[in-house]
């Protein structure tokens, strides 16, 4: 294998794995009503309250057939919002342009073809604020999928 085809193989699979830091995420076996409940409960138990509920898969299917679109992408997908008045301000206080890791976003959808298989996820919170944020989202995600 000549020299210049390694590099482009390591430089590639570098970008592979920078495009996937930004991204946690966790495939659990259980079903989307019962992982989407999970989820909600692990936000509540923390004395969070949610914001909004965006139905993706409901309106990418609405939208699908105007956009002349006919591959399902999703079984069942909705990203919960959710805030913490404390550990948004401490976030802005450190910076205020972490504005824009508000509201927490978690994502709970289903894939065509997976059966019993859910997947939770959510954006990596990064640079001061990232102590702070990752440790509640990653233990919402741990409770939900227990």
């Amino acid at each position: 294998m000549r020299r210049s085809t390694v590099l482009l193989c390591f430089a590639l699979a570098a970008t592979s794995a920078q495009a996937e830091e930004w991204i946690a995420k966790r495939k659990i076996a259980s079903s989307f009503a019962d992982a989407r409940d999970a989820v909600v409960m692990a936000i509540e138990n923390r004395g969070l309250v949610i914001n909004y509920v965006s139905h993706m898969a409901d309106m990418l299917n609405r939208t699908g057939a105007d956009l002349g679109a006919t591959r399902q992408i999703f079984g069942q997908a909705e990203v919960i919002e959710f805030c913490s008045a404390s550990l948004s301000r401490k976030m802005m206080e450190l910076d205020p342009h972490n504005i824009v890791l508000c509201p927490f976003a978690i994502s709970i959808y289903t894939l065509p073809g997976e059966k019993n298989v859910t997947w939770l996820s959510y954006r990596q919170p990064s640079g001061a604020a990232a102590p702070l944020v990752a440790p509640l989202l990653r233990e919402i995600i741990a409770e939900a999928g227990n």
